[in-house]
């Protein structure tokens, strides 16, 4: 097999750039790793395997496929040069937010909240491509713990029951107000052991100063997905 420079693979022959794109300069050794692996070569993470990453929160294994993370660093780039920060991008054009203070007296107790938006996280990761990644962003704090340097374990409850409601109940607990304005018909929602999420570390974030955490969702109804994200649609299928 020919031996070519990262910043070739996954280009057809006849597509070869002469020299390195400069969105692909001064990648780290790791990134040039994973630019340079061939697609056919590449293992996407099956659910299980998904699960058991974030169980031992080994979240620096979440890398895209080779191609996938061409493009993302390609599209990243021109973000930057067309809106300043890829940051500024996503809160006015994606989140379509004006500014990022809350208007709720405390996260996740009001359904109708303007605090909250769910979307397609637009550059999934490398993983069975029956799993959903979903981002959802919040104007309010998700603290972590400094002792720990990890998710506050009382934010980590709220994020439980938020979750577990928006995804898997088919009937609220205890707030009603949740059966019309967050909960889908029992037939489209999920079982816990299709849903989970995480927050990456702080190191690992792509887009700082807007606080979001993920969710993936082993196979879950379109409609549910069509309901919770208003219809979105990610940038990386938007762009081809």
């Amino acid at each position: 097999m020919e031996d070519i420079p990262y910043w070739r693979a996954n280009v057809p022959k006849d597509q070869w750039p002469a020299e390195c794109p400069e969105f692909l300069l001064n990648l780290s050794e790791r990134d040039q790793q994973l630019v340079g692996k061939l697609d056919k070569d590449y293992h996407r993470l099956t659910w299980p395997e998904v699960k058991k990453v974030i169980a031992d929160n080994q979240l620096d294994r979440f890398v895209r496929v080779p191609s996938d993370l061409r493009r993302y660093l390609e599209y990243n780039a021109r973000l930057k040069k067309e809106h300043g920060s890829v940051m500024d991008y996503v809160v006015k054009e994606r989140l379509n937010w004006s500014d990022l203070k809350p208007t709720d007296a405390a996260p996740f107790t009001d359904p109708h909240t303007t605090d909250i938006k769910i979307l397609y996280n637009d550059w999934p990761y490398g993983i069975d491509e029956r799993i959903v990644h979903l981002v959802v962003w919040t104007k309010f704090d998700l603290p972590d713990d400094p002792s720990t340097k990890e998710l506050a374990s009382d934010m980590r409850a709220q994020i439980d029951d938020y979750v577990d409601k928006t995804f898997c109940q088919a009937v609220p607990k205890e707030n009603v107000s949740f059966k019309t304005a967050m909960l889908l018909p029992s037939s489209r929602r999920l079982t816990s052991s299709k849903v989970i999420w995480f927050k990456n570390w702080t190191a690992l974030k792509s887009i700082h100063s807007v606080e979001h955490f993920h969710v993936m969702l082993f196979d879950p109804d379109p409609n549910l997905i069509e309901e919770v994200t208003h219809g979105d649609i990610p940038l990386s299928r938007k762009i081809g």
